[in-house]
């Protein structure tokens, strides 16, 4: 998860940079590589925890019960995984592009009217208990990525650079002026 953290502020900041600078074509060659280099990562470490699923608990415990546990929950682990492996870095993306309320309203409805309701159903009212809760936040979590998945694939990029270029102006000219007063009140 902190490899995909760190993905997410050089994505955003990658991304941010690209489209002050005017290229949209940069922009999105690096979305493409950060999102295939965490998702190459995410896969790896998604069939590694299912491979060893039976030998993890052991290299925190000794007793059966709680191995049998960790085995039983390893695959949920492996999909949270793969799955948190991407969405920060689709988050990146849309913070660089200046749509952080949009990430926010994303999280909002995949964790707290999707994700949340449907682990709670699943994990009390079913009976399923933890893997109820966290199937519930693993459906949560894939809202979230493909929501995010779809409105990159979608952005029109030139138009982004637009935008951004609109925003670099309209603050270098604030700050222009913000100067220029300080200058004539000392």
């Amino acid at each position: 998860m902190m490899i995909s953290i760190g993905f997410l502020v050089a994505t955003g900041v990658r991304v941010a940079n690209e489209l002050g600078a005017g290229s949209a074509r940069r922009a999105k060659f690096a979305i493409y590589n950060v999102v295939a280099t965490s998702s190459i990562i995410g896969s790896v470490l998604f069939v590694l925890f299912l491979l060893f699923r039976g030998g993890l608990a052991y290299i925190f415990t000794d007793s059966q019960a709680v191995a049998d546990a960790v085995a039983g929950l390893s695959p949920l682990l492996a999909f949270s995984i793969l799955l948190n492996s991407v969405q920060p870095v689709l988050s990146g993306v849309a913070v660089g592009a200046g749509w952080q309320s949009v990430v926010a309203y994303v999280n909002i409805t995949s964790y707290y009217l999707i994700g949340i309701p449907l682990g709670a159903v699943l994990g009390y009212a079913l009976g399923l208990h933890v893997k109820g809760i966290w199937i519930g936040m693993l459906l949560g979590t894939l809202v979230q990525t493909v929501v995010l998945l779809f409105i990159t694939l979608k952005t029109d990029w030139e138009k982004q650079v637009e935008v951004a270029q609109e925003r670099l102006k309209r603050w270098y000219m604030e700050e222009n002026r913000r100067l220029q007063g300080s200058r004539r009140n000392p």
